[in-house]
């Protein structure tokens, strides 16, 4: 009878992921159960089975019946295991191609730009990408999308605070609106800015001040500028640029913002010896920093002669000869409610109203990022340097940008209050219909998080990116910042091209230089460099979205005009920024070289859309 039984044993190996990226690692948990000839399991199996397969393991213990194996690195396409008494079990390991890591995030740009609707874009690239991963069965792949990934991205603390923050600014932004605030400031403003020219070197400079977060940048700098710049008959795509171009670029090189402590601790754990302090390293980056510093400029150049080229010119000439600040079809991120809300009739406008909730949200998250940075350090704080303090604050930025949004919400109720401009009927009103304009923002966000996720977590696009790419130490800056580009227009994400990116690219650079060579510093700012050019051409990014939103741009459109000049300023930073930074040439060279081509081109190519 215990003979029969041994013969009937057998094991199942379940795998926690049953697929290989390519040729790329895979670690994943390793489940072996002992089962009976019906599947059945065989709960007081105890013994040592020997285990094919698997890195640093040859022999496992199974007890009860059963045995984990958390992180195990699989090195083979099959993991076998073997009894003594010769009962065995195996899994197989399914290989996916590594080109196939590409398509979700390109098939979902592609229809973004052919359909124009982001909603069905991005849901078809969490859908393809769910398909992959699960066998190529269609209804594993839509259960999955609708069950798991999509609600991950809203279970995630992080996210929930940006969805929450998102909402609250735009209550506050509906109350302003309500109580009158937004037009009084306009007028306020339009008596010292009475130009074109005037209102887009106020938002270009608004970015600029606004330089400690790039979601706050984009929030704050849109939603106030927006009411001045439509006087204007300045189109929604041009805001929406002028707000991109001065939100990432300006926060990634900011000596403190909420970037700077993530930047400093993907620095800090490179695996290389960067000679120096994480900060002081990154000091040194800053003028490799050429895409972010030559985009700044050209912001600039472009406010100031208000010339333009190709879909933006087309947009911006639309906007004054026909008074369409959105293309006729176009869908705003930010519905009429919003943008149109009018204060009740014969209400006194006290630009009060706006300055007072704008400048406490601007103060509030300062303060409160100097606050959340001392109470993380605890005693280390009373040496700690204001950047440090600010940097150690991390993650819980989030939570800042909560308290000041809902604090912000408040203040802008409690001024029309105190003025008797609203009731308290209609400024709750207000709230919720302001929050209810960011509603279709939100649902994008959502879905590029779930496609950046299945890219990232599940795909591992940029890591099989990174691995089919080995260039010489002269190369690796140019190479580099494209190769970090194509990683964050893929996976519309900065911040995950920089996880993926610096512990690769850090090790490759470091292996074939010495200390002190130039060649190492710009290629860790490139790699910043080309997070910041993905993410400003992906129509995927969560800044990009939040860049349209808080412009009331159509998103597509947004993205569409934005994208030559993403594209002029990077081929410029990688021909007169990288490719010479890798021969040892200055950027005191450089910057200048490529702020002066980038005149050149605007000079020659552009035109002014009055004229």
């Amino acid at each position: 009878m215990w003979l029969a039984l041994i013969a009937a044993l057998s094991f199942q190996v379940q795998l926690g992921r049953d697929y290989r990226v390519g040729d790329l690692a895979l670690t994943t948990d390793v489940t072996i159960a002992a089962v009976d000839a019906d599947g059945r399991p065989v709960a007081d199996y105890a013994g040592r089975v020997r285990v094919d397969g698997i890195a640093g393991v040859d022999e496992v213990a199974v007890d009860g019946g059963k045995a984990t194996l958390r992180g195990a690195t699989l090195t083979a396409d099959e993991v076998v295991v073997r009894a003594p008494d010769g009962a065995t079990g195996r899994a197989a390991v399914r290989r996916v191609p590594g080109f196939l890591s590409l398509l979700p995030p390109l098939v979902a740009i592609a229809l973004a730009i052919w359909l124009r609707q982001a909603l069905v874009a991005l849901f078809a690239g969490i859908w393809l990408g769910a398909l992959f991963v699960h066998g190529f069965d269609p209804l594993a792949a839509t259960l999955r999308a609708f069950d798991t990934y999509l609600p991950q991205q809203v279970a995630d603390t992080g996210n929930a605070q940006i969805l929450l923050f998102t909402l609250a600014l735009g209550g506050m932004v509906g109350i302003i609106s309500k109580t009158g605030g937004s037009k009084a400031l306009v007028d306020l403003v339009a008596r010292r800015a009475s130009s074109r020219r005037s209102g887009m070197l106020s938002a270009a400079i608004a970015g600029i001040v606004v330089f400690f977060d790039d979601y706050a940048n984009c929030l704050l700098v849109g939603n106030t500028v927006r009411p001045f710049t439509d006087s204007r008959r300045i189109s929604r795509e041009k805001l929406s640029f002028l707000v991109d171009a001065t939100a990432a670029p300006v926060s990634t090189i900011a000596l403190v913002s909420t970037w700077t402590g993530y930047q400093l601790g993907q620095l800090d754990h490179a695996g290389v010896d960067l000679g120096a302090g994480a900060y002081d390293f990154f000091l040194q980056m800053i003028p490799y920093s050429f895409y972010s510093l030559l985009t700044i400029a050209f912001v600039f150049m472009i406010a100031a002669s208000q010339r333009d080229f190709g879909p933006m010119l087309a947009a911006e000439r639309r906007a004054i000869r026909e008074g369409l600040l959105v293309r006729p079809g176009g869908q705003p991120l930010a519905d009429a409610e919003l943008t149109d809300m009018a204060p009740p009739d014969g209400a006194r406008l006290y630009w009060q109203h706006a300055a007072l909730p704008i400048g406490f949200v601007i103060v509030c998250v300062v303060v409160g990022l100097y606050a959340v940075g001392v109470d993380l350090l605890g005693p280390d704080a009373e040496d700690a340097s204001l950047r440090e303090i600010v940097s150690a604050a991390g993650d819980d930025a989030f939570k800042v940008l909560l308290w000041a949004s809902f604090g912000g919400s408040v203040v802008a109720l409690a001024s029309g209050l105190a003025t008797r401009s609203i009731s308290l009927y209609q400024g709750v009103d207000a709230w919720v219909q302001g929050a209810k304009s960011m509603m279709m923002a939100c649902f994008i966000l959502v879905l590029a998080w779930g496609i950046g996720d299945i890219c990232k977590t599940h795909m591992q696009t940029g890591d099989w990116l990174m691995s089919v790419v080995s260039p010489g130490a002269h190369w690796m800056p140019m190479i580099v910042f494209v190769v970090s580009g194509l990683i964050s227009f893929a996976t519309g994400s900065s911040f995950s091209t920089m996880a993926i990116v610096i512990p690769i690219a850090a090790p490759m650079v470091w292996g074939v230089t010495h200390p002190g060579d130039v060649e190492r510093v710009a290629t860790m700012a490139a790699v910043l460099s080309g997070a910041v050019f993905g993410d400003h051409c992906s129509p995927i990014s969560d800044t990009t979205i939040m860049a349209s939103m808080a412009s009331a741009a159509d998103h597509i459109d947004h993205v569409r005009t934005q994208l030559p000049y993403a594209l002029l300023c990077a081929a410029v930073a990688a021909a007169v920024g990288y490719l010479p930074a890798g021969f040892g040439i200055s950027p005191v060279v450089s910057l200048p070289a490529g702020v002066a081509i980038l005149a050149g081109v605007l000079y020659l190519v552009g035109r002014r859309a009055d004229a």
